[in-house]
């Protein structure tokens, strides 16, 4: 739910989405259980029920909210116009990720799951969403001209 309100900005449509996801799940559900990743399926589903909710509503590019990001921003820096600037610096840069970079950037850093939870919720390795986080973050030190992330992606969480 908390994945769907960040790609869609609004509770409704992310209800919708999340329901639409529950329906099409339990119609597949006798099919799924023989399914060797289930969670990644279950996952692309709400992803395309994602899309649908934004076709219907004719927004082909929603802007995500980004209220974890904006709050991290607002603690780091004290000048509210420096803030803006940097989110909408970082909002932009994080949209022009790769799709599965973007995904692990928000679940990781956005929705602030640890890298077994991001990993599981996406239906792939630890690994694999440790490169995916990896590769985001090269890309995104360069989108935002920095020297580095500073965020070690193989770090211990807590």
């Amino acid at each position: 739910m908390r994945f769907a309100y960040l790609q869609l900005g609004s509770d409704a449509d992310a209800e919708n989405a999340v329901d639409a996801t529950f329906e099409a799940i339990m119609n597949e559900w006798l099919r799924m259980l023989h399914m060797d990743r289930l969670e990644a399926y279950a996952w692309t589903v709400l992803k395309h029920r994602i899309v649908d909710q934004q076709r219907k509503r004719d927004r082909h590019s929603a802007p995500m909210d980004i209220t974890a990001f904006e709050a991290a921003l607002r603690e780091a820096v004290v000048d509210p116009y420096e803030v803006l600037t940097d989110t909408i610096r970082f909002y932009s840069a994080v949209s022009r990720l790769a799709e599965r970079q973007r995904d692990a950037v928000l679940l990781r850093y956005g929705l602030h799951c640890t890298t077994g939870e991001a990993a599981a919720v996406m239906g792939v390795e630890e690994a694999v969403l440790r490169s995916h986080l990896s590769q985001a973050l090269r890309r995104l030190a360069r989108l935002l001209d920095t020297p580095g992330s500073g965020v070690r992606v193989g770090e211990r969480e807590s």
